[in-house]
């Protein structure tokens, strides 16, 4: 099929997860045999960090404004699948501009589920809003479980249906380096995932001076203090993370407040860390048991004294067991591969519907 994707970026993964999430899932859907068109907005802060921007399994355009959308047009009237992804600039105008002109399936791909339903119950409709919602034929999440269900009955989303986060395994895989770190962090700075880090890193990196920890990722505030055990690293590029990893005897996992509320909200750090087979120490969730077993292939922390416990009475044995049991999972479920397949099947699905069927607010 012909697929047209507006994303938030899939040239730039400096300060967001989405660029590795499209790059993963729209090389493996490119490999089952398909045609992408990805449009990124033209932004001063992602064109100046650039790691990627000669794809060679999608076509990758540039586009300055809305205005400048229209050079689209007849590409996006003929595919047969449009997906506009989450926090994409002026996504409520780009929703309207896709559903007015698309002639094929239009999706709308939540990689901030939580985050997005949180804003517009504030009445916050930076990129998506509730009148837009019911024009794309299929909702597709980030986030499982009983959230789907909220999207469809209060929202009026025709399908929700989920598309969880994954891995590239080719690119993710075990390394033989040296250790660096006896617990990582690789994240962007957010306030709400602060307190956590603050809780399950920096306190017991206090407790335990002889361990040495590490949390990599931009946009830290200044006034932060670390403690001297902590090394600070600004930007880690995808290249890199699996060497980040395989430098770690432990990594932390650590989700948003409305991830966590809502639960069914796995993160794409999660998934790379486990198929990298280093030990993954997580905060707590409702539906992360159904994505890894705890204490077989994850580890959970509620306080400071989980993450010590861990650190120092797990052997490297017991640590490699849980990182490479971790892995299998991952490999046999949560691979790019496997979401791509499920990207078809959604598409797939909505396009067999009887003529007249598809979402039709805007057409």
């Amino acid at each position: 099929m012909k697929l047209v994707v507006l994303g938030l970026s899939l040239s730039s993964s400096w300060g967001n997860g989405h660029a590795t999430t499209f790059r993963a899932l729209l090389e493996a859907f490119a490999t089952r045999g398909h045609d992408i068109l990805f449009l990124e907005r033209d932004v001063p802060w992602y064109r100046s960090q650039r790691d990627l921007e000669d794809p060679s399994y999608c076509r990758l355009e540039f586009y300055a404004d809305l205005q400048e959308l229209e050079r689209w047009r007849t590409e996006i009237a003929r595919a047969d699948a449009v997906m506009v992804g989450s926090y994409v600039p002026e996504g409520v105008e780009v929703a309207r501009w896709v559903q007015s002109s698309a002639e094929g399936v239009t999706a709308f791909y939540d990689i901030d589920t939580p985050v997005t339903l949180a804003k517009l119950e504030r009445g916050d409709f930076e990129y998506l809003s509730p009148e837009v919602i019911p024009g794309y034929d299929v909702y597709l999440s980030f986030t499982g479980g009983p959230t789907l269900r909220h999207i469809e009955q209060h929202f009026g989303s025709p399908a929700a249906r989920p598309l969880y986060c994954s891995v590239d395994a080719h690119k993710y895989q075990p390394l033989d380096v040296p250790t660096r770190w006896d617990l990582s962090y690789l994240g962007t700075y957010s306030d709400d995932r602060q307190l956590t880090v603050e809780k399950l890193l920096n306190a017991a990196a206090r407790a335990l001076p002889h361990r040495r920890f590490c949390v990599a990722g931009p946009q830290y505030p200044d006034s932060i203090e670390w403690p001297a055990n902590v090394e600070r690293i600004d930007h880690v590029p995808p290249a890199e993370h699996p060497a980040f990893y395989a430098a770690s005897r432990f990594t932390l996992n650590v989700t948003r407040a409305d991830m966590i509320k809502a639960g069914w909200s796995p993160s794409v750090r999660l998934f790379e860390a486990a198929a990298c087979a280093t030990p993954v120490i997580s905060d707590v969730w409702e539906g992360l048991s159904d994505l890894l077993e705890p204490g077989r292939e994850i580890l959970l922390a509620r306080s400071t004294d989980d993450v010590i416990a861990a650190l120092e009475g797990l052997t490297e044995k017991q640590a490699r067991a849980i990182g490479g049991a971790a892995r299998g999972r991952v490999l046999a479920a949560h691979t790019a591969e496997h979401r791509a397949a499920e990207l078809e099947q959604h598409l797939e699905a909505m396009m067999s519907r009887p003529a007249g069927a598809l979402a039709s607010v805007g057409r």
